[in-house]
């Protein structure tokens, strides 16, 4: 027999069943509409599904196994097969490579006897498996390169291949290679139309080859004058027609000299240069080649701020540049990316600090014409509202005093 109580609560109701099952019956008692108990009873093909069974656990363990090691054995290197070759997809430092070659496909194999983690692996090539391509932030944030050796074979290398790596202080190229090359370390295209990136530890090369011991920061110190020529300053070559993304960033530099001739500075590519009080341009007599600074007679005439003939200024460009103090902006720039000079200018009671207002040669309504992104000059904080510095229209360039 069964009984059956209703209970109503609120808006809900519940139902309790409760079953009258003879005691001898307890575990064959069928319950109308469900599967009779298999208490003592064989189940149909019970043989045959636990041999599928089996099987289906040997096969997830095989994966589980053969993932594992496909892992540790692209714990350092992973790169993906092109049609002509291979793409550099990411590198996991082991924490003690500091010296880094791209061109060919790599493995790293560990020696069990050996309890250094320094010393206990061995990196193998294999020559058949060239690299072609460098993926952006392949090496993204690593702190333990120093040194990267770029092959004769790679074709491409995205800007933001070596991304916030903090220790790097040269990229160095293959002379046979026909796409890149390098200028003291510093990252180009064959042709040195673009730079594509400065090393972000390039300073402590500096320092070593100049024979400096530490980085010098007091200006009244006596030997400041020339660290800063030769540690603190960078001259863009002559050929140089764009400055490419993420370029300088995080660069020790306090001058930065751009060639009349530079079009395009791409985003991010001044990003967060927090020594950077000086940017010149210059008008070589000469091809400039030398990126190291000795006079400002070797490079022709000198005058402050971007170029003339810029024409694309990208977002971020100048982000946090925050000793830079002038800006002029010439009459040939058409875009100037979102928060190009965000956070230059800092406001401490009626007192400003950095770029305290932007000098543009266009007038007001000239300017209209000029495609600009959100909030590309720099702001302050007024009361409890961020406001936009002043812009002086139809200004004139600031001589050099």
């Amino acid at each position: 027999m069964s009984k059956k109580e209703k209970k109503i609560k609120g808006t809900a109701l519940q139902e309790d069943i409760h079953l009258d099952i003879p005691e001898d019956e307890i575990w064959t008692y069928q319950i109308p509409g469900l599967a009779a108990p298999h208490i003592n009873k064989p189940y149909k093909y019970y043989g045959f599904k636990k041999f599928i069974f089996a099987i289906v656990i040997i096969i997830a363990v095989s994966l589980s196994m053969y993932f594992s090691v496909r892992t540790v054995y692209n714990e350092t290197f992973e790169y993906e097969q092109l049609g002509n070759g291979y793409r550099f997809e990411k590198f996991s430092n082991t924490g003690y490579i500091t010296e880094l070659d791209i061109d060919y496909v790599s493995t790293i194999k560990y020696d069990e006897n050996n309890t250094d983690t320094a010393t206990n692996f061995t990196i193998y090539k294999d020559t058949t498996k060239k690299i072609t391509e460098i993926r952006e932030y392949a090496l993204n944030c690593d702190g333990a390169v120093k040194v990267i050796n770029i092959g004769e074979d790679v074709e491409k290398i995205d800007g933001k291949s070596f991304y916030s790596c903090w220790a790097l202080q040269r990229i160095e190229v293959d002379e046979n290679n026909p796409n890149y090359c390098d200028i003291d370390g510093v990252l180009y295209n064959k042709d040195k139309t673009e730079i594509i990136c400065v090393p972000c530890d390039r300073d402590q090369y500096l320092r070593d080859k100049y024979g400096y011991t530490e980085d010098i920061t007091d200006e009244k110190d006596e030997k400041f004058a020339q660290y800063e020529k030769d540690v603190l300053t960078y001259v863009i070559p002559s050929t140089v027609e764009k400055v490419g993304k993420l370029c300088f960033n995080y660069a020790n530099l306090t001058t930065i000299y751009i060639p009349e001739g530079v079009k395009t500075i791409e985003s991010l590519g001044f990003y967060e240069i927090p020594r950077l009080k000086n940017v010149y341009s210059y008008v070589p007599e000469v091809e400039v080649t030398d990126t190291h600074y000795t006079s400002d007679e070797s490079l022709g005439k000198i005058y402050l701020s971007l170029p003339e003939g810029l024409e694309h200024i990208g977002s971020d460009a100048f982000t946090e540049c925050r000793a830079l103090s002038y800006v002029y902006i010439p009459s040939s720039v058409t875009y100037i990316g979102h928060h190009a000079f965000w956070d230059t200018v800092v406001k401490d009671g009626d007192n400003f600090y950095g770029v305290s207002a932007i000098n543009v040669a266009l007038d007001e309504k000239s300017f209209e014409k000029v495609q600009t992104g959100d909030e590309w000059s720099p702001r302050y904080l007024f009361l409890i509202f961020t406001k936009s510095v002043d812009i002086n229209y139809s200004a004139q360039r600031q001589p050099i005093a």
